[in-house]
């Protein structure tokens, strides 16, 4: 039997609250792989992964914010514990790395294609993943076409704020590009859904999972308590806002002396300047 899927049973209170989170966590990430460019080699890698960390928890929560209103009409659904830790993980393992390779190799070319793509797909699988670990008394499939749409979708968002961040043009830039991120993202996940067919067999309580209340809330917690404090150290960083100049110091880029060697002219250039000078000391005065 053909289930009734509502993806909007708080009405529009679960989408918008969605894109918000979205937008936070794309926000305080690309903002620190921005900052991680004008950072030492050694401190890159902490901007790097505080930048990954923080999409990561934003997309999940996203998500799982926007999985509180879902319902299937008549048929309760549970959520698997393991599999729902598993796509939090999964999502911020390949979002660092599609990062990581940004932050190290730049944001054009080859590198942000990779980077873009692999963080992408690491968008699309927590999605997939988060949606495995529901239980129900039924079966779940997906219309290949729109789920092949929001891995694309997933990717063009992921290589845009990537792009965006390698930019450096201000914290206004930042933010708009966490805002275009926020919108593809949260498209990806209903577009996702929008392809999602539900066969129900009975009215069971699922065996297996637990309630979105009972497991989703508390579990929320931890990346909320993360993204608040990733906030904190964006606010305090003196030149996150300002985003210094997008280059690391000198003394951090190759080939390029830490102190510079002073200018001296060639002993021939001072000996000429001396001349004119010592021979008008040399012309006797009229008197």
């Amino acid at each position: 039997m053909q289930g009734t899927v509502d993806g909007f049973s708080y009405g529009l209170v679960t989408p918008l609250v969605a894109f918000l989170m979205a937008c936070l966590g794309g926000a305080l990430g690309l903002r620190c792989t921005t900052r991680s460019r004008s950072a030492s080699r050694r401190r890159r890698a902490g901007w790097l992964t505080l930048g990954s960390v923080a999409i990561g928890s934003g997309i999940w929560t996203m998500h799982f914010i926007g999985m509180m209103g879902f319902a299937i009409k008549g048929t309760p659904i549970h959520y698997d514990r393991a599999l729902t830790f598993a796509s939090l993980a999964v999502g911020i393992v390949m979002v660092g790395t599609g990062i990581f390779i940004v932050g190290y190799r730049g944001a054009s070319g080859t590198a942000l294609f990779t980077g873009g793509t692999v963080t992408g797909l690491g968008i699309a699988s927590m999605h997939y993943l988060g949606m495995a670990g529901m239980t129900l008394d039924g079966t779940l499939e997906y219309h290949t076409g729109l789920v092949a749409v929001s891995v694309v979708i997933a990717m063009a968002a992921a290589s845009a704020a990537l792009w965006a961040a390698g930019q450096d043009r201000g914290f206004q830039w930042s933010v708009g590009a966490s805002l275009v991120m926020g919108l593809a993202v949260t498209g990806m996940h209903y577009t996702g859904m929008a392809a999602l067919d539900v066969h129900v067999h009975g009215t069971a309580t699922p065996a297996q999972g637990e309630s979105a209340a009972a497991l989703l809330g508390p579990l929320m917690v931890g990346p909320l308590s993360f993204l608040v404090l990733a906030g904190i150290v964006v606010i305090l960083d003196p030149l996150m806002v300002t985003g210094g100049s997008g280059r690391p110091p000198a003394e951090h880029r190759p080939g390029i002396p830490a102190h510079p060697p002073a200018h001296h002219p060639p002993a021939r250039a001072r000996l000429r300047l001396r001349g004119p000078v010592e021979h008008r000391s040399r012309t006797p005065q009229r008197h």
